[in-house]
């Protein structure tokens, strides 16, 4: 059996990324548990993150613009009255960052420096050491959560399950390597990740494959917008994994996308460049299919200045061997950002009792079909602060914990991973999502560490073979208009199993 500490009416935040770290701080004074499988922010998405916070703060700005541009890049899926109450507040979101210690960038009259990225009709992403935004984040929050004295942080301790009686939360089943804990409490929140290392080329930490949706799904939660995965269309193009990722801003200050001849193939795209991250991606990657290579050319607008603007790109360029002041950058698609997640309300509240999700791992309504470039960060600081005060005002539950005899393997995402990158990349189709649901329901129906990755990859399959249209970020060759409705998708992991198991993985016969 495993040990038991019960947590005398704390709530337990799952995830030491920047979603974990501010509903932990928010939820100060009450006393809270941050448990973190890594040191906290070292295995964090937020800690490489290079793009900024969006933030309509400069006078040519506002709230009805940033909330116009993002509908616009969420393709007809954004829920309306989420998306104007976090861009409303995403102002005093950098106000709170401030204070908490985070070194914006600043000019001379130390008003904070906006940067302009894709498809943002002004400039307004608040950045912090150039491209280097969530180190900075993550070393201001990590020293403001460790000299906070109501936060017990509990590291090297990964979550394994999440305990669950009449539907309703009753702890954390967690592992350290030397045995399992149940954290009894009837109060989590889910503070994750995304599912970047399901994919071999992404931008994300590799252990970022949907440990937290795993964790919901065995609970039962119920799940949103699962097949929309953002593509980044300019990570560094090389051996190294996780990929480099090569700042939006780049272009926001007049880098172009040339191939090995020199021309600019995407100059026709709407806004070229900075045209929305899914049509840019997939201009990209079909670029990459026709047997071109890919660059991204910083010479004329940015030149020797490059290193000065962007250290961080600098330096890995360096590392590959590649001069960007003189030289032009081979980039590519990368898996970057997951817009689907736990299905959440307002307050983050998911659809099991005593669980909420803050962050990537949650699907707000925010993002819709393709996030608008910097609104995540954003999106978690100001959801992180409605989740806390959600938490604090739903009592301790008096709730009996049923332990598991025995923690689930460590997961180990390789067999899924194969399957869900070769079918659910840029380019999608029903053939492949088909076989991809076939081969992944056996191993997700299964104890071996492989089971937990593919019980994710497989409700992301069938959500996306379930969407027949091309929209935002999720394009199937075979249903290559958008449909005139505009529909989220719902799935549970039950629905998934039994979606996957009454397939018909024979072809389509479609007629002229």
């Amino acid at each position: 059996m495993n040990d038991i500490v019960r947590l005398a009416g704390r709530p337990v935040v799952v995830g030491g990324g920047l979603a974990g770290l501010m509903t932990a701080l928010e939820l100060a004074p009450e006393p809270v548990v941050l448990l973190s499988a890594a040191p906290l922010g070292s295995e964090a998405s937020s800690a490489i993150a290079q793009g900024g916070l969006a933030a309509a703060i400069g006078s040519d700005d506002s709230p009805e613009l940033h909330l116009a541009d993002t509908l616009a890049a969420g393709d007809g899926l954004c829920d309306e009255t989420v998306v104007r109450r976090i861009v409303g507040a995403a102002p005093l979101a950098i106000e709170r960052l401030a204070e908490l210690g985070v070194a914006f960038d600043r000019d001379a009259s130390r008003a904070l420096s906006l940067g302009l990225e894709a498809a943002h009709a002004r400039r307004r992403i608040v950045h912090a050491a150039g491209a280097a935004t969530g180190r900075e984040l993550m070393r201001a929050l990590v020293t403001a959560v460790r000299n906070t004295a109501s936060i017990t942080i509990v590291e090297g301790f990964a979550a394994r399950r999440l305990l669950v009686e009449d539907g309703a939360i009753t702890g954390v089943l967690a592992e350290d390597g030397f045995g399992s804990t149940v954290f009894a409490g009837s109060r989590v929140v889910l503070a994750t990740g995304g599912v970047g290392g399901l994919f071999r080329d992404t931008t994300n930490p590799l252990g970022c494959f949907g440990q937290g949706l795993a964790l919901a799904a065995r609970a039962g939660a119920a799940f949103a917008d699962l097949e929309f995965v953002q593509f980044h269309p300019t990570a560094l193009d090389g051996l190294l994994r996780p990929m480099r990722l090569v700042s939006e801003a780049v272009r926001g200050e007049g880098a172009v996308l040339i191939d090995e001849t020199g021309r600019r193939f995407l100059a026709d795209l709407p806004g070229a460049e900075l045209g929305t991250r899914d049509a840019v991606a997939r201009g990209v990657h079909r670029h990459l299919a026709r047997g071109h290579r890919v660059f991204l050319d910083a010479r004329a607008c940015l030149g020797k200045s490059f290193a000065d603007r962007f250290p961080t790109i600098a330096g890995y360029c360096h590392e590959a061997g590649i001069d960007p002041a003189h030289e032009p950058i081979p980039v590519r698609p990368a898996a970057h950002y997951h817009m689907g997640g736990v299905a959440v309300d307002r307050e983050g509240r998911s659809t099991v009792s005593g669980l909420w999700a803050c962050g990537e791992v949650a699907s707000t309504g925010l993002h819709g079909a393709n996030r608008l470039a910097s609104n995540s960060l954003t999106e978690a600081v100001v959801m992180a602060s409605w989740v806390a005060r959600s938490v604090a005002a739903s009592p301790e539950a008096n709730r009996t914990v049923s332990a598991l005899s025995q923690a689930p393997t460590r997961p180990d995402p390789r067999e899924a991973c194969d399957i869900v990158s070769s079918s659910l990349g840029v380019l999608r189709e029903g053939t492949g999502l088909r076989a991809a649901a076939t081969a992944l329901l056996p191993i997700a129906s299964g104890n071996s560490p492989a089971a937990d990755p593919a019980a994710v990859a497989l409700m992301m399959a069938v959500s996306a073979l379930g969407r027949e249209e091309s929209r935002g970020a999720h394009c199937r060759s075979d249903f290559p208009l958008r449909s005139g409705v505009a529909r989220r998708s719902r799935i549970t992991l039950d629905a998934a199993l039994q979606a996957a198991a009454s397939l018909d993985t024979s072809p389509i016969a479609r007629s002229a």
